[in-house]
């Protein structure tokens, strides 16, 4: 390996987490003893004191930690996004940096990608140190996100991950998609994903940062990343055929009652006038919806042509790394 090169990188998004990141440092020293590897803290606008600790554990480690300060708190995929960004590590691990990930994982998740041919490794935090009102949605989301994703994985949302280079390297985390890397990872083209049961520490310090709003989201996601998973390269598929088919039964529809108004008048029966028919309006309500359905395909068809599909985001500072 040449001078500088990584053999893992360790991308620890965090807020507010100043009691654990010299612990958390201090621990995956103690698990990588000897090997070339980089920690990549990303600072997701912290306000208390983690940002001087990473800077601190910077200047006292140089070779080894990465820090970057987001200007302010854009959330987790935003952080997820800049160290993948980063990472120069043939295998890149993601992790949590309240210490309820442990870096004793780290070397199995590794062998996986290594030596077993996997493109993602997902951790299972099979049992788990948390309140029932967290673990019984946690089951219903993992549930849904396996029927949506055909993905077999039990733990969609654990933080602690291994990846290939390659796979970060190709996928976007965008907005709160970071539930569902495994998914972008299968739509990038990487399907060899695997599972590996890890420990679930308890929270040494702080509080969780995520509430009853996680799962709402997480599902409203869920049906984006859905529908982005079949629809996002060829929207006209969706739109236009949703357009033409609505378009075509109220012209049906439109055109039944037209005949029906002829048959009246042809055998000279009386008939009321079309503009009185409540079949008239929801016809022509449906052509138009039907229309404006094909054009919102054709517009989102030209616009996924031609969009770059980046997304920045401000960084404020940077430590040992431009």
């Amino acid at each position: 390996m040449k001078d500088g090169e990584k053999e893992i990188s360790i991308v620890v998004p965090l807020f507010n987490e100043e009691e654990s990141l010299a612990e958390l440092k201090a621990w995956i020293d103690d698990v990588l003893k000897d090997r070339a590897y980089e920690v990549i803290f990303v600072d997701d606008g912290s306000r208390d004191n983690s940002w001087p600790i990473i800077q601190k554990l910077g200047a006292d480690d140089p070779d080894q930690v990465v820090g970057i300060r987001m200007a302010r708190n854009y959330g987790k995929s935003a952080g997820l996004q800049l160290g993948f960004q980063a990472a120069k590590g043939k295998v890149v691990i993601t992790m949590d940096a309240d210490l309820q990930d442990s870096p004793e994982e780290i070397p199995e998740l590794e062998r996986k990608i290594l030596e077993e041919g996997f493109d993602l490794v997902s951790g299972w935090k099979k049992k788990r140190h948390d309140p029932l009102t967290k673990t019984i949605p946690t089951r219903l989301y993992n549930a849904a996100t396996r029927w949506v994703s055909g993905i077999r994985l039990n733990d969609f949302n654990c933080g602690l991950k291994a990846y290939r280079l390659e796979v970060v390297k190709a996928i976007e985390v965008q907005g709160e998609m970071h539930r569902y890397i495994p998914i972008l990872a299968k739509s990038a083209g990487f399907d060899r994903i695997g599972e590996q049961v890890v420990q679930h520490q308890a929270r040494k310090y702080g509080s969780s940062k995520f509430g009853v709003e996680r799962f709402v989201n997480g599902f409203l996601d869920l049906m984006t990343i859905g529908f982005m998973m079949r629809f996002s390269r060829k929207p006209m598929h969706f739109f236009g055929a949703l357009g033409a088919l609505m378009a075509l039964i109220s012209s049906i529809g439109f055109g039944w009652i037209l005949v029906s108004k002829l048959i009246s008048i042809g055998q000279g029966m009386p008939s009321r006038n079309i503009t009185e028919l409540s079949t008239f309006y929801i016809s022509l309500t449906g052509i138009i919806l039907g229309v404006q359905f094909f054009l919102a395909g054709f517009i989102a068809e030209m616009t996924s042509r031609n969009d770059a599909k980046r997304h920045s985001y401000q960084v404020s500072e940077n430590v040992n790394r431009p």
